[in-house]
């Protein structure tokens, strides 16, 4: 999943992450499970009215119309999202970040038929990894992309601990540790703690003494909750 820079109208930079390419794929099954399952369902609706062979391919194009217009209808409609697109968590959004507008929805529409009906989706795939912005040549035309809407929990966010604003820390030389090398230690003592596991907070407390130098007369069990507040102290500020 790859990020962009937007400016908005405003002139304000903002970081979208463009939608997975798995993501869109998934997308473009499910949508089009939904139209074969329609279209099979109008077909029978047809054979069971019995209706006379002249009438039926008039009642057909009719009656599939909503399956051809699928994704002009929902993507414009439901901002920019189709039935699979809601699932993914992924959407249609202008390049400024703002929603598309019909014009632009109809120009993506059309151009489906040569990015991937026309194609088998070939066109498309290779245009959106060449492209590197999640485009494809109907994203390209109307000024477009599809950026994933999925929360992505970063490792700055596993680490995280509440700490009261009037928190005091004890030992600076927490520092010393890097993000990755602190998460072990919050999984590991996390994890100790749920289990009843006190050699393993001790022996913890131990290891992070013999790296950073630091002597305390605090209980292991403290000592390491200490630490992991303290990082967070001073890797926020």
């Amino acid at each position: 999943m790859e990020q962009f820079q937007i400016e908005t109208a405003q002139n304000i930079s903002i970081s979208q992450n463009t939608a997975h390419l798995g993501d869109r794929m998934l997308a473009y099954l499910i949508d089009s499970l939904i139209i074969t399952v329609y279209i099979i369902a109008v077909i029978m609706a047809l054979v069971a009215l019995d209706v006379d062979v002249r009438d039926m391919w008039a009642l057909y194009l009719l009656m599939s119309l909503p399956a051809f217009l699928y994704y002009l209808l929902l993507e414009t409609f439901n901002n920019g999202k189709t039935i699979g697109k809601s699932a993914m968590k992924i959407r249609v959004v202008k390049l400024d970040g703002s929603n598309p507008n019909f014009a632009s929805y109809f120009v993506r529409w059309i151009l489906r038929i040569l990015d991937v009906s026309l194609t088998s989706g070939g066109v498309a795939v290779l245009t959106i990894l060449i492209k590197g912005n999640g485009q494809r040549v109907g994203d390209i035309a109307a000024g477009t992309t599809v950026i994933s809407e999925k929360q992505r929990i970063t490792l700055r966010q596993t680490i995280l601990r509440e700490i009261p604003d009037d928190y005091k820390p004890k030992f600076p030389q927490v520092t010393i540790f890097g993000d990755s090398e602190m998460q072990t230690i919050k999984t590991m003592y996390d994890q100790a703690k749920r289990n009843g596991d006190h050699n393993v907070v001790v022996k913890l407390s131990e290891r992070i003494k013999e790296v950073t130098g630091i002597s305390t007369d605090l209980m292991a069990i403290e000592f390491v909750d200490t630490v992991i507040k303290d990082y967070n102290y001073y890797t926020q500020q």
